[in-house]
């Protein structure tokens, strides 16, 4: 088991949410936050970001609680990033009201020098010349996590290259996909990706669960089946905070532990959506997250071999 926290690079922020159930202003957010306390639910986490004055240092003391380490999360003159949404009534889909970098623009992600060595590696949706800024300051993780968006695959094309030639998994979601290679066909996409230099390309599908592509071809997770979703923000980043949980607790980064990783994301993701913001994430236990696990594998075994023509 590796005994160094996982490096978790992204933003830290605060949410105003329009929801089908009310509108829940100034929650706790930014893909580094979501992703740590998934990852946090195993094994210690290490986040680097930056917030303003305004941020609560009861947050912050909070996710110290959790085996966060927040030495890395810098504190600037200046408002914490802001993002406004509303979703619509299934919750499938969102609009951008309004999104205020504040400190965020001015985000250059230091890593300090107990943090130089991480086994485990996980680049938020950033800027690209940022993970890279942020490959440049680290000795030869053992395994590398990025995450894009469209943005960067229109906006920095170029420098977004740079960063897939330097990991070693890509987790986007079919659309992402589909724009970054050009391909509408998911698997031929994946296979475009894995070109560019990820040997691994996880696609994220939402409630249609996940893809996993890589050296021993091609595994899917269903998501699992929630009778309620409350808010969706921030699954994407649980999901990938649930996998870093399993790959660094169990210390192993083979085909068969990715597979088995991508059933404690995919738990790690439906728990995220029962509750506003990551209040969900944070109320439950080890012993949820287990039960949750074991329904998982019932939902997947039908206790027999495939009787095969």
């Amino acid at each position: 088991m590796s005994v160094e926290p996982v490096l978790i690079v992204g933003s830290v922020a605060y949410d105003d949410l329009e929801l089908p159930s009310g509108v829940f202003n100034n929650t706790v957010g930014g893909a580094a936050t979501y992703s740590a306390i998934a990852t946090s639910l195993l094994h210690p986490a290490r986040v680097v970001g930056i917030v303003g004055e305004d941020f609560d240092v009861k947050t912050l003391d909070q996710l110290r609680a959790r085996s966060i380490d927040i030495d890395g999360i810098e504190r600037a003159k200046g408002k914490t990033f802001r993002w406004r949404g509303r979703y619509a009534a299934d919750l499938n889909s969102r609009e951008t009201l309004d999104t205020q970098l504040n400190v965020f623009a001015h985000f250059q992600p230091k890593i300090l020098p107990n943090a130089q060595n991480p086994e485990f590696l996980l680049l938020g949706n950033i800027h690209p010349a940022l993970q890279l800024h942020v490959l440049q300051q680290v000795k030869k993780p053992r395994f590398v996590a990025a995450d894009t968006m469209n943005f960067w695959i229109s906006g920095e094309p170029e420098t977004l290259r740079k960063v897939l030639a330097q990991v070693d998994l890509l987790i986007v979601n079919d659309e992402e996909a589909r724009e970054l290679s050009g391909i509408f066909n998911l698997p031929k996409a994946a296979r475009a990706i894995q070109k560019m230099g990820p040997a691994r390309v996880i696609i994220k599908r939402g409630e249609f669960g996940a893809l996993l592509f890589d050296e021993a071809g091609t595994f899917f997770v269903p998501a699992y089946p929630l009778e309620e979703v409350v808010d969706p923000t921030g699954a994407g980043d649980s999901f990938a905070g649930g996998l870093f949980a399993y790959l660094a607790r169990t210390d192993q980064t083979s085909p068969q532990a990715l597979r088995k990783a991508l059933f404690f994301a995919s738990a790690a993701g439906s728990f995220c959506v029962e509750g506003v913001g990551p209040s969900r994430l944070l109320s439950m236990t080890k012993d949820d997250f287990r039960k949750r696990l074991t329904s998982f594998m019932s939902l997947v075994d039908y206790g027999a071999q495939l009787d095969l023509p």
